[in-house]
């Protein structure tokens, strides 16, 4: 099916970003928020990103004033009523979506395919709290952060997902510039089943006093060519939501080696969050890496 309104569900970190990839391909999109105002403000995200794409050389203003126009907002959930997809990008709790996905079910035409941008919640038990007949058209569509910029598309077959839906979102996906992989519904579904063991390792590797995050972090980016150190990527995924994802796994899958560690709970529970607090395992603003291994190089010589 041809996938021309988009219809998205949450104009926070994810979703703006996910309206903007679209509007940029020529679909028509709808931001909504139930506040209008933070609808306006994802659009307002959209508008900044796309003046420092001007700024850089990469987008002249016509094509940022084309994007923009294709980009409406709204508080009306009954705007769906339009959409051939529906894209989900609310907070990571599975009570909120599945009342989303309850009223969103009601509303938006029956052809209408229902993707979750969620990164660790089961597809089915999304899909639970819709008609049995739309179940078909229910899929994972897990973009990653920041959205226009990284190249990858998660896609998430449910039980009932059909091999149509899966070809109307691998070609909206390639529209997108995307590449593609498939993860049947299981915890943590693909990238996230690697990384969070990954990152809860290293935690407790530095609980247990082998290293420093810095080192760690350094013996990531320098020995694995990981572009980010992973105290570093926890810090910018979220705390909150890196933790979320870890339970989410441990739970579903019962491994010592997913169970979060003392020191994310810690954070968490103290407000700690990351880069959006302004405080995590770092603090921020932090110096550019530069400044900091000159500083680091200084330090040992002396």
């Amino acid at each position: 099916m041809a996938i021309e309104r988009i219809f998205v569900a949450g104009a926070g970190l994810m979703g703006h970003g996910i309206g903007q990839v679209h509007a940029a391909i020529g679909k028509q999109v709808t931001l909504y928020e139930p506040e209008l105002a933070r609808a306006e403000a994802g659009k307002a995200r959209i508008a900044g990103n796309l003046d420092r794409a001007v700024a850089k050389g990469r987008l002249d203003v016509a094509g940022r004033d084309a994007t923009l126009g294709r980009i409406a907002v709204t508080d009306d959930l009954a705007k769906a009523r339009d959409a051939d997809l529906v894209v989900e990008a609310v907070f990571e709790d599975v009570d909120v979506k599945r009342e989303l996905w309850r009223e969103l079910d009601e509303l938006a035409p029956e052809g209408t395919i229902f993707a979750s941008n969620t990164s660790s919640i089961s597809i089915d038990t999304l899909a639970g709290a819709v008609s049995p007949g739309r179940k078909a058209r229910f899929v994972g569509m897990h973009f990653f952060s920041p959205v226009p910029v990284m190249p990858l598309v998660e896609l998430v077959r449910g039980h009932a997902t059909t091999s149509e839906t899966e070809a109307a979102i691998r070609a909206l996906t390639d529209d997108l510039g995307k590449k593609l992989i498939v993860s049947t519904d299981r915890p943590g579904f693909l990238v996230n089943r690697i990384l969070m063991p990954f990152l809860a390792e290293a935690m407790r590797t530095c609980e247990e006093g082998t290293g420093t995050m810095e080192d760690i972090d350094t013996g990531a980016r320098v020995g694995l060519n990981h572009p980010m150190g992973p105290f570093e990527l926890a810090d910018f995924i979220g705390l909150d939501v890196t933790l979320n994802v870890m339970q989410v796994q441990y739970e579903g899958l019962h491994a010592e080696h997913m169970k979060p560690p003392k020191v994310l709970v810690d954070l968490v529970a103290a407000g700690h969050l990351g880069q959006k607090t302004g405080r995590g395992f770092y603090t921020y603003p932090r110096e550019p890496m530069a400044d900091r291994e000159t500083k680091a190089h200084r330090e040992t010589k002396a």
